[in-house]
C-alpha cells in the first residue's frame, strides 16, 4: 500500500469520521486495482503509526472493511485483501451504464406506485399524498430521549424474545388509554402488533379463508385492498358519506355477500377526515349483528382528534365493548412511523388466538419498540405533544380550504378535525398524478382509495403538507 495516497486522503478538519475516511481511501485503491487480491495489509500498529491514528481507529476501519467486503480477516495472521465476488462484480455491472433502451411504458398508477414513489421521497419530506405529518410536526427529541433511557437499561432486558401479547406495561398503558375511550380491555386482550397493517392482516388470516367476502368503506386506506386480495378474499366497497357508511347500500350487500368483516373508520376516515354519528353507529352494529359480521374498527387517526367534547364522534367499540368489534390502534400517526407499533383490542378467546397466530408468523414483535412507546405515554408528554399537533393542524386546515376552494375545487364536506382533505377537482385524478410525477409531485388519485379502482375525480390532500409551493403551482395551472 502507498502509504502517501492514503495520507493524503485523511483529513483532519473535513469534520468527516477518521474511521470513515480510512474506509472510503482504501476501498478505493481496491476497487482500482491498487492493492490486489491477497495483498496482506500493514497490521493495526504499522497503519497507526504511519498514518498518525489511534489503533482503535485502526480497527474500527479494518472491521468495516471486512464487513464491506473489502478485506478479510485470518486469525493469527492480519488482514488481506479479499478476492472480490462475483456478486459484486455483478452488481457493478449493474449499475454501470448500459446501451440504451426503448422508453419504458407509462406506469401504472396504481396502490404500489404510490406507496413506492412516497419511500423514495427523502426522509421526513412533507407530502401532499402522504399519510403521515412532517417529520417537524413530531417530536424527535422526546423519542431520541426515550430511546438512549432505554438503552441504558440493563442489557439482558434488550437481548431476548419479548412477550407474544408484547410488552405487558405497554398493554397495561394500553388498558388505560381504551378506558378513557370507555372500551374495557384487559391486559390479555391486547396484542401489539408491527403498526395497523399487522394488525389487519393478523385478523383477516385468523377470521376469514379464501374466497370470503370482506366489506370497507368506499373510498377507504387503500392498502388494506390489495393485502386482502392477496389472501384470496373478496373485497366489496361501502359508499361512505359524512356521518358514515350508506346504511340501505350495507344492508342490501350484506344480504347478498354474507361477508366475514367489515373495515371501518369511525373517527377521522381515511381520507375524508369525517366522523361516524351516534344514529350511524347504532344501525351498523345492528346490520352486524343480523347478518353475523364482525366489525374491525381502526381507530389509527384516533389521537388526532380532540374528543367528544370537543366535537362528536362515535366507536363502536365503546358500545360493543368487543364482543362483535374488534379495535384497532396504533402510534404511527401520532409519534413516529418508523416506531411500527399498533395494537389489536379483542375478546379474551380471539385475543388469545391472534398472539398464537402472530407468534406463528413473527413469534414476538419487537419490543424495543413497544418500550420506547411505554415511556413516552406514562410519563405524561405524550397529552401535551397531542396538543400541539390538533392546534397545528386546526391552524393549517382552514387556510387549505381556502386555498383549494380559491382554485375552484370542491369539498364536499368540511371536516374540523384530521390532516386529511378529499377534494373533487372535476377532471380524472390519476391523469392529474401522472401530469404532476412529471414535475416531481406525488398527488394521491381518488381510484387508489376505491376497491374498484375506477377513474375519479376525487384526490387525498393533506393539510401538513401545503406549504410546499410547487403544489398549489400545480394546481393554479389546472385549466378552469
Amino acid at each position: 500500500m502507498t502509504n502517501t495516497v492514503i495520507q493524503a486522503a485523511i483529513s483532519r478538519d473535513s469534520g468527516e469520521p477518521l474511521a470513515d475516511q480510512i474506509v472510503r481511501a482504501v476501498a478505493a485503491r481496491i476497487d482500482d486495482k491498487h492493492l490486489r487480491a491477497g495483498a496482506r495489509m500493514p497490521s493495526i500498529r504499522q497503519f497507526a503509526g504511519a498514518h498518525g491514528v489511534s489503533p482503535f481507529t485502526v480497527v474500527a476501519s479494518y472491521d468495516r472493511l471486512v464487513a464491506q467486503g473489502y478485506l478479510e480477516s485470518r486469525r493469527g495472521a492480519g488482514f488481506f485483501v479479499r478476492e472480490r465476488s462475483s456478486l459484486n462484480t455483478g452488481l457493478q455491472a449493474r449499475l454501470a451504464p448500459g446501451p440504451a433502451e426503448a422508453p419504458a411504458e407509462a406506469p401504472k398508477l396504481d396502490v404500489v406506485w404510490l406507496i413506492r414513489n412516497l419511500f423514495r421521497q427523502a426522509p421526513g419530506q412533507a407530502s401532499s399524498a402522504a399519510g403521515v405529518l412532517p417529520a417537524e410536526w413530531l417530536d424527535g427529541p422526546g423519542i431520541a430521549g426515550a430511546l438512549r433511557a432505554i438503552g441504558r437499561q440493563p442489557g439482558a432486558m434488550l437481548l431476548n424474545y419479548g412477550n407474544p401479547y408484547g410488552y405487558l406495561p405497554l398493554r397495561q398503558q394500553l388498558q388505560r388509554k381504551l378506558a378513557e375511550l370507555e372500551i374495557e380491555a384487559r391486559p390479555e386482550q391486547i396484542v401489539t402488533t408491527v403498526g395497523a397493517t399487522q394488525a389487519l392482516d393478523l385478523v383477516a388470516r385468523e377470521l376469514c379463508r379464501p374466497g370470503d367476502t370482506v366489506f370497507v368503506d368506499d373510498p377507504a386506506w387503500f392498502l388494506m385492498f390489495g393485502s386482502f386480495a392477496a389472501l384470496g378474499l373478496k373485497v366489496v366497497g361501502i359508499p361512505r358519506l359524512a356521518d358514515g357508511p350508506d346504511l340501505a347500500q350495507l344492508a342490501a350487500m350484506a344480504s347478498l355477500h354474507k361477508p366475514r368483516l367489515y373495515v371501518v373508520n369511525s373517527v377521522l376516515h381515511n381520507p375524508s377526515s369525517t366522523s361516524l354519528s351516534a344514529a350511524k353507529a347504532f344501525q351498523v352494529l345492528r346490520i352486524a349483528e343480523e347478518h353475523g359480521i364482525t366489525i374491525v374498527e381502526d381507530d389509527i387517526y384516533c389521537d388526532l382528534h380532540p374528543g367528544q367534547a370537543a366535537q362528536p364522534a362515535t366507536r363502536m367499540a365503546p358500545l360493543d365493548q368487543l364482543r362483535r368489534v374488534i379495535y384497532l390502534g396504533g402510534f404511527s400517526k401520532s409519534l413516529a412511523a418508523n416506531l411500527r407499533v399498533g395494537f389489536i383490542a379483542a375478546s379474551p378467546e380471539l385475543a388469545q388466538r391472534l398472539a398464537d397466530r402472530k407468534m406463528l408468523g413473527t413469534l414476538t414483535t419487537s419490543d424495543l419498540g413497544e418500550r420506547v412507546v411505554y415511556k413516552i405515554l406514562s410519563e405524561g408528554v405524550y397529552r401535551k405533544h397531542l396538543e400541539r399537533i390538533r392546534a397545528r393542524l386546526d391552524g393549517a386546515r382552514p387556510q387549505a380550504i381556502r386555498r383549494v376552494e380559491a382554485l375552484g375545487l370542491r369539498l364536499e364536506s368540511l371536516p374540523t378535525a384530521g390532516m386529511f382533505l378529499w377534494v373533487d377537482a372535476g377532471r380524472d385524478t390519476s391523469v392529474l398524478a401522472a401530469q404532476a410525477m412529471e414535475q416531481g409531485l406525488l398527488l394521491a388519485p381518488g381510484s387508489l382509495f376505491s376497491p374498484s379502482q375506477l377513474p375519479s375525480t376525487r384526490m387525498r390532500l393533506n393539510v401538513a403538507a401545503f406549504e410546499d409551493a410547487r403544489l398549489w403551482d400545480f394546481l393554479a395551472s389546472l385549466p378552469s
